[in-house]
């Protein structure tokens, strides 16, 4: 049985930084696509950040050159590090994984994801 823990969320100024962990047990890392989706209140969920665990990474424009994806396979972990955040990233931010290789291409859908974790709040305060 698959399950994704995410944690790491918190409050903090703009201009901080957080690092959000998704721990995911019973899940095989064979380069799958895993990312990272967020929603904030009144606003549809969207990706962030996607990985297949090869170095191929998609980014979401709005986060580039602030926000790192990361997986480290033998602690079963996906990593989304968060740089100079600003008060429009706040959210409940979610790990996803799917089962489906060379789908990196798609990394946007949320369909694509056949596991969820159950989200982390993340609030940047000006």
């Amino acid at each position: 049985q698959v399950q994704l823990a995410e944690s790491g969320g918190g409050s903090v100024q703009a201009g901080g930084s957080l690092r959000l962990s998704c721990l995911a047990t019973g899940y095989y890392f064979d380069g799958s696509c895993m990312g990272w989706f967020r929603q904030a209140p009144g606003k549809e969920r969207e990706a962030v950040a996607a990985t297949a665990g090869d170095g191929d990474t998609s980014m979401l424009d709005s986060v580039k050159g602030r926000f790192a994806i990361s997986q480290d396979k033998a602690k079963s972990t996906l990593y989304l590090e968060m740089n100079n955040l600003k008060p429009e990233d706040s959210a409940v931010y979610y790990c996803a994984a799917s089962t489906n290789q060379n789908t990196i291409w798609e990394w946007f859908n949320p369909r694509l994801y056949a596991y969820w974790g159950q989200g982390t709040q993340v609030t940047v305060s000006t």
